[in-house]
């Protein structure tokens, strides 16, 4: 899957979709410190959002966790020679940065097939 060029309606469409379909009863940790669009969830949260993404069939470009507020790394689904809504690339990722041991925030870029929100 490629990033598709959505219009501002349908980026609209696409988060509240996200909100509603795979956010939803998580707690975003985004308190100002980055774009109010950008939702950062604890590692456990981000283990349900990506179980909701997968069972959807949503891609995920790339995962971006945070240490204290700071970037700390990111791995995009290119890293793994796959692509982006292929479920095994975005759960090594997640797993390799789990395996760090650092107290991380996760965000990710998700794309919602536009079926799922017309």
């Amino acid at each position: 899957m490629e990033l598709i060029d959505y219009s501002k309606e349908e980026r609209i469409k696409e988060s509240q979709y996200l909100k509603t379909n795979v956010f939803n009863g998580l707690e975003n940790l985004n308190d100002g410190f980055d774009s109010e669009s950008i939702y950062y969830f604890s590692e456990s949260d981000f283990e349900i959002v990506l179980d909701r993404v997968e069972k959807n069939g949503i891609a995920i470009f790339g995962i971006e966790p945070w240490l204290d507020r700071d970037f700390y790394d990111v791995l995009i689904f290119e890293d793994y020679k796959t692509v982006a809504n292929d479920s095994k690339w975005y759960r090594k990722a997640f797993s390799e940065f789990k395996n760090r041991g650092k107290n991380l925030m996760y965000s990710a870029s998700y794309q919602v097939p536009k079926k799922m929100f017309t």
